[in-house]
């Protein structure tokens, strides 16, 4: 194992998507490592993050409008603070992705192109290459980190333990295809992402299976809402994962739903095709259940301009042998957002000293029980901002461990996403949510590759099956009703196999 001296002490920032590469642009000039699994933005979900970034930046908007779009698709558990706090810094935070180079699409008089999206009462949203945001985002700030001295990067090595000493963060086990390292400090930034390839069908990419979470988990750190789980409701629908997203802005173009008889099927929901994207997608998951296939129809709305306003869309669908100005494309609803994450205050802390959280990963209170469409990468920025200025403040304790642990195996998801991919989807039970917590116990509390996702999908089953109503994202089919309270949900590790241990599994047994 190799100890790399040199950069011990600096503050380690895990995760090269956007709110990881914008954490380490906060710090600088304070040295900085940003540890990546793959190489920069190479396999983050904010790189083929589609629809843009949400700010009240049109002279008919502004951020009171936008505070009560994300309070009102949040479903009674944002934080009112923290959606202010965010949604007010949103057009800053624009301008300063502007001034490192990030280059949103305008009109001819350089006036930003703002787009429309689910739930939205406003066209707020800020994007790029017309639906290939993402992109242009990590090319810009990769570029910007890469030509930042005080950024040390370390890729290919990804993260598998965090060394926790007398409760507080200690340092980093990493390994990769030379070997491992261990990087001691006591400052610690989770920017992993989320968990959608726990899923089969998924927008995330396969390495997003929640491997933060794990981290956290392992050090003791408490976590927020982990059942609320976001289903795009407008993903294509094919063999390729991932899947590939047909964004929401499609649909604020005026392209509708349809089924294979050419009907118009949700025409009746209030918000129709732009109703919240829970709403959306389980009415798409229905109709699927039916025995119906379901369609995205652009034709009337975009027609011939599709690919003009589309390209990255409509190159996906040209590789799938549609072509979206003629004929209608296939999709199915796909996990696509974390709402839920490691519980962090309003400086990005967890609740384990010198660990810090942000973007998907976070569980901040910005988003609620249903991510309002394109927040997720306006608090990225935001917040990471925040995260910058708490850890520069913080001094670091970090000493060399005397001893230190094996490095895990490379974890495999295989296991878990079989057992989440059916029990956690876009409706749920309860009986299959307890099949769920058995099968998972015994995995969660052992040291095979398949522990460490089976730990976090054990936390999103207990949350899940704690939580006996229907509200947002999480929708029981047992219990249909939206409780009167509202309540967010708080769990641990340690807590989660508590509970998994302590229930009555013979009712399972007699059922089978």
């Amino acid at each position: 194992m190799t100890d790399v001296a040199r950069l011990a002490g600096r503050p380690v920032i895990i995760g090269g998507g956007l709110a990881g590469l914008m954490t380490a642009l906060e710090l600088a000039p304070e040295p900085v490592v940003l540890l990546s699994a793959a190489p920069l933005g190479s396999d983050a979900s904010s790189a083929i993050a589609q629809g843009g970034l949400a700010a009240a930046m049109g002279d008919d908007d502004s951020p009171e409008l936008h505070l009560a779009d994300t309070l009102a698709a949040g479903d009674g558990l944002c934080d009112e603070a923290i959606v202010r706090s965010i949604v007010e810094a949103a057009p800053r935070a624009i301008d300063r992705l502007a001034a490192l180079g990030v280059a949103f699409d305008r009109d001819a008089g350089g006036t930003l192109q703002l787009g429309l999206e689910a739930a939205h009462a406003r066209r707020r949203i800020v994007h790029a290459a017309g639906a290939a945001t993402g992109r242009e985002l990590m090319r810009a700030l990769v570029a910007a980190v890469r030509n930042t001295a005080s950024i040390s990067v370390v890729e290919g090595f990804a993260a598998r333990r965090l060394l926790v000493e007398n409760g507080v963060i200690a340092g980093v086990l990493a390994a990769g295809g030379t070997g491992s390292m261990a990087l001691a400090t006591g400052r610690v930034v989770l920017a992993t992402g989320g968990v959608g390839a726990l899923f089969r069908d998924t927008t995330n990419p396969l390495g997003c299976f929640g491997q933060g979470l794990a981290l956290a988990a392992r050090a003791g750190a408490a976590f927020a809402d982990l059942e609320f789980v976001q289903f795009h409701p407008t993903a294509l629908d094919g063999v390729l994962r991932p899947m590939r997203l047909v964004s929401e802005a499609v649909r604020g173009e005026g392209a509708v739903l349809i089924d294979e008889t050419g009907r118009r099927f949700l025409a009746e929901l209030p918000g129709a095709e732009l109703a919240t994207r829970d709403a959306v997608a389980r009415g798409v998951h229905r109709h699927l259940a039916r025995g119906h296939r379901v369609f995205l129809d652009a034709r009337a709305c975009l027609g011939a301009g599709f690919a003009d306003r589309f390209p990255t869309i409509a190159g996906y669908c040209n590789d799938a042998g549609i072509n979206p100005a003629r004929e209608p494309i296939p999709v199915r609803p796909a996990a696509h957002y974390h709402m839920g994450g490691v519980a962090v205050d309003r400086e990005g802390r967890s609740t384990v000293p010198g660990l810090w959280a942000c973007g998907e990963v976070a569980s901040s209170g910005l988003h609620g029980a249903n991510r309002l469409a394109s927040n997720s990468l306006t608090e990225a920025v935001v917040v990471a901002g925040w995260v910058a200025r708490s850890v520069a403040a913080s001094a670091d304790t970090h000493h060399v461990a005397n001893a230190l642990p094996p490095v895990p195996v490379r974890p495999d998801p295989a296991f878990a996403c079989d057992i989440v991919s059916s029990s956690l989807g876009v409706l749920r039970d309860g009986e299959s949510l307890r099949e769920a917590v058995a099968a998972l116990l015994p995995i969660a509390s052992g040291n095979s590759p398949a522990a460490d996702p089976a730990a976090v999908a054990l936390m999103m089953a207990v949350s899940a099956l704690g939580r006996e109503e229907s509200r947002g994202a999480h929708s029981r089919s047992d219990f249909p009703l939206r409780s009167a309270a509202a309540r967010r949900s708080r769990i641990t590790l340690d807590a989660a196999q508590q509970a998994a241990a302590s229930l009555d599994f013979l009712p399972i047994a007699r059922s089978a």
